[in-house]
């Protein structure tokens, strides 16, 4: 990878009473802040760590520009569609704040090197912001602007970090290409060769699961649908909410009622070719399309996705919208295949993946 240092935009923390509800409005609000003194630009480039630390477990990454040619080579690979109408909702952002206030979030695998050598900089050097969160979440980033510290840090994913996968941010790394093109062609005006990144190693990242709830059964009795279910599944009655256990494997709630899913093994079979399998893909196959009637789960409003980190409350919540309704929790994707994924050039189905950790907009913004 070619990073680059930046002259980052701070927020000034004094003038900011409640930090979960200042960074949670950045995003639609950034010139605003800016224009009445919450931000101000430092005159020196420099690339960030970026620490989140939260009770559990600690997150660490490092913040810097990245050539988009990099994208464009196929060195940032994605796992995603992207769709035409948010990228023109991310081209109206950017043109509007005149700013990224959140870095694209790329994995890579975990060099030893790398971890060890920001590790000992967090160390010897104190944070230049350090912001605390609610649920005991805090944010801290560093500085590094020494020229030969730079260098350091540059060779070492020059050398170590060859392809990195976008974890967070597809939409707004093909815009970040979008800026580019037209910038070569003359048509806007800014230095756009440089994508706002924040690279963790995969050992700093976790996927939670991406459920779904589909609001019709496509005109089935729960019975009939429950019979149908059966041919692709083993079907089996669970006392009490629960997520799956392991991978190919999933848990349903219909009318109030819990069951585990396992797919057969004919099912299996015929997916024995591919390179990665996946619940997901399975699902929209087998039940989605063949079941439910639902050919484009992408743009279909019987289908709605919700986060893990809701839990199984807000998987409910979701589903009790709706009399007809049937929820299904997924287990998580693992990084290793969505790196598959993304090296053969194939994407992930739609909200498939919520990484962590969630970097807040607004702690480190880069300006155009």
């Amino acid at each position: 990878m070619q990073l680059t240092p930046f002259r980052a935009t701070y927020p000034r923390l004094n003038k900011i009473d409640s930090p979960d509800a200042f960074f949670g409005t950045v995003k639609q609000d950034y010139r605003t802040f800016y224009d009445q003194g919450y931000f101000y630009k430092v005159e020196q480039p420099a690339l960030y760590i970026y620490r989140i630390e939260q009770p559990e477990r600690q997150y660490t990454g490092l913040v810097a520009g990245v050539d988009v040619k990099d994208y464009l080579d196929d060195r940032i690979r994605k796992h995603e569609h992207t769709l035409a109408p948010k990228e023109e909702k991310q081209m109206m952002l950017l043109r509007k704040r005149r700013a990224a206030v959140k870095p694209v979030l790329l994995a890579h695998t975990s060099v030893d090197k790398i971890s060890d050598w920001l590790q000992l900089f967090t160390e010897q050097n104190k944070p230049v912001l350090d912001i605390p969160f609610d649920r005991d979440e805090c944010h801290k980033v560093w500085a590094i602007a020494s020229p030969a510290l730079i260098e350091e840090v540059q060779q070492l994913y020059r050398l170590h970090v060859p392809v990195t996968y976008i974890a967070d941010g597809h939409h707004r790394t093909s815009t970040a290409a979008r800026m580019y093109q037209r910038m070569v062609d003359g048509e806007v005006s800014g230095d756009f060769n440089a994508l706002f990144a924040a690279f963790f190693p995969v050992q700093d990242i976790e996927i939670r699961d991406f459920n779904r709830v589909v609001t019709s059964l496509n005109g089935n009795t729960p019975a009939a649908f429950i019979a149908k279910l059966s041919q692709v599944f083993e079907v089996a009655p669970l006392p009490e909410p629960a997520r799956p256990r392991r991978k190919f494997e999933l848990t349903m709630c219909l009318r109030e009622e819990w069951y585990r899913l396992r797919w057969k093994e004919r099912v299996m079979l015929e997916y024995a070719d591919e390179t990665v399998i996946l619940d997901a893909m399975l699902l929209d196959h087998k039940v989605m399309a063949k079941i439910l009637g639902i050919e484009d789960v992408r743009h279909d409003r019987r289908v709605k996705y919700v986060e893990g980190p809701k839990g199984l409350d807000g998987l409910l919540k979701q589903a009790r919208k709706s009399e007809d309704s049937v929820a299904f929790c997924m287990y998580p994707v693992q990084m290793e295949e969505v790196m598959a994924v993304a090296d053969i050039g194939q994407v992930l189905p739609p909200k498939s993946t919520w990484f962590e950790p969630r970097m807040k907009n607004g702690v480190l913004v880069q300006e155009y």
